[in-house]
């Protein structure tokens, strides 16, 4: 193969969406061997800070734990013996100390079991990954505060089931978009902030460390995770998944959040809507005209895929025993699709608030597109205090069928009416004149940090 990839590597061909970010890259098989490497040599740092190693065996261990040095598919295939990919790992880095110092080879490992290493090292893919995500959110933030900022008084149809219902704004809109990009951020620097080492031992117990002469385990659990820049657990979580649970919800919550935005932009941008359009649209093999709204298609999809990932880690909640079977393996792809699924949908998104084009003559337009009914609401509450409750509703109804009827606008119908005579209907029938609390909603909105 020209690639030189080994037989069924997934480069992404089915994967637009992910392909190419950066999440990718941080999702990697190679990524994910480097972060069981470093949960690895970590924990070799942490004995040794605390004199239950040799300073140079850490150090040793340290230098050997690089990915370039060991082969990926050879690793993947091992670990069919024993179910994961720790067990051929640990042999193939305790070899490589080995050829440096043998005293040094047996610190690695020391202690601890497959699941620490395991879970360890997706918490720490995680981590990284989460702070590309929010990287992007930042940026995503930006681009839609500058858009509901330079919009806020952009007056479109708001559609309620897919209809016309009273006038709204872009300004909005956009605030709203950025309002959910914002509770996505938070939710996720918060689980970003709480994502834990693991070092549990066979059962949970850290007997092993006590036997190996740990006097204060906690101190060691305290160690391990400083070593790594994450949480110290309070217990070893081995079949408690809250970290994972909290991770999944946050990264299916952000690709809905991302979603909404993409499906609103999926609907505006349809030729016969055109309100909005994509900076640069996608081709299409057959259509040389189109212009597809491709970032905003890959978003959508993301947002579609997201819980059904996030159901699988939920449903891993119910782990039996001290550690369990299938249950802590049925988390790791799901789990990194997951990332990948939110970190490409998070660089589109950035991709698309960036370059999104607002087409404010076409919302102008489509406010006439009801002949003035877009504004009956107003109507309805301005007219009750001149005709009456029953007759302003009997008026403004026949109203509305002549003028869907007639081809005419509500105005023109409504001037006919002698007892409106001395209302400035032209000034009540002005769409761009009822956005309510728009403006100021909008504003409100734009305080938030």
């Amino acid at each position: 193969m020209g690639s030189g990839d080994p037989v069924g590597s997934d480069v992404g061909l089915l994967a637009p969406g992910r392909a190419g970010s950066p999440a990718e890259s941080a999702t990697g098989d190679r990524a994910f061997l480097q972060a069981l490497l470093d949960a690895e040599a970590a924990l070799t740092r942490a004995q040794a800070s605390l004199g239950l190693a040799p300073a140079e065996a850490a150090d040793t261990v340290t230098a050997a734990a690089d990915a370039a040095r060991f082969d990926v598919r050879d690793l993947a295939l091992r670990a069919r013996g024993g179910g994961n990919p720790v067990i051929p790992l640990v042999a193939d880095l305790t070899a490589a100390v080995e050829t440096v110092d043998a005293g040094h080879a047996p610190y690695v490992h020391r202690g601890a079991t497959s699941q620490d290493i395991m879970d360890t090292a997706t918490m720490l893919v995680g981590a990284r990954t989460l702070d590309l995500i929010l990287a992007d959110l930042a940026r995503t933030e930006v681009a839609l505060a500058r858009l509901a900022r330079e919009h806020r008084d952009t007056v479109m149809p708001g559609r309620t089931l897919t209809q016309h219902a009273v006038p709204t704004t872009f300004g909005l809109k956009a605030a709203g978009w950025r309002s959910l990009v914002l509770d996505a951020r938070d939710r996720v620097q918060a689980v970003r902030d709480r994502l834990p080492a693991q070092l549990g031992g066979a059962a949970g117990t850290l007997a092993a460390f006590t036997a190996y002469g740990t006097p204060d385990t906690g101190a060691l659990v305290e160690a391990y995770a400083r070593e790594l820049n994450l949480a110290a657990p309070v217990l070893p979580w081995h079949t408690l998944r809250t970290p994972v649970a909290d991770l999944a919800g946050a990264l299916a919550f952000t690709a809905g959040a991302l979603g909404k935005a993409a499906t609103d932009v999926l609907t505006l941008a349809r030729t016969e809507i055109r309100e909005l359009s994509e900076g640069t649209g996608g081709g299409s093999s057959a259509m040389p005209h189109k212009a597809n709204p491709v970032r905003a298609t890959l978003v959508a999809a993301a947002a579609r895929r997201a819980p059904q990932l996030a159901a699988t880690l939920y449903g891993s909640l119910a782990a039996e025993d001290e550690r369990p079977a299938g249950a802590w393996h049925a988390e790791w792809e799901p789990l990194r699709d997951l990332l990948r699924l939110v970190g490409g949908a998070a660089r589109d998104t950035v991709e698309l608030a960036e370059g999104l084009r607002v087409h404010a003559d076409a919302m102008r337009a489509h406010l006439d597109l009801t002949h003035g009914l877009i504004i009956s609401e107003r109507l309805s509450a301005e007219l009750a205090p001149v005709l009456g409750r029953a007759r302003a509703k009997d008026l403004l109804t026949r109203a509305a069928r002549r003028a869907t009827a007639e081809d005419r606008p509500l105005v023109e119908l409504l001037a006919e009416e002698p007892e409106l005579k001395d209302l400035d209907l032209v000034a009540l029938t002005d769409p761009t004149q009822y956005t309510g609390s728009a403006g100021a909603l909008t504003d409100r909105a734009l305080e938030r940090s």
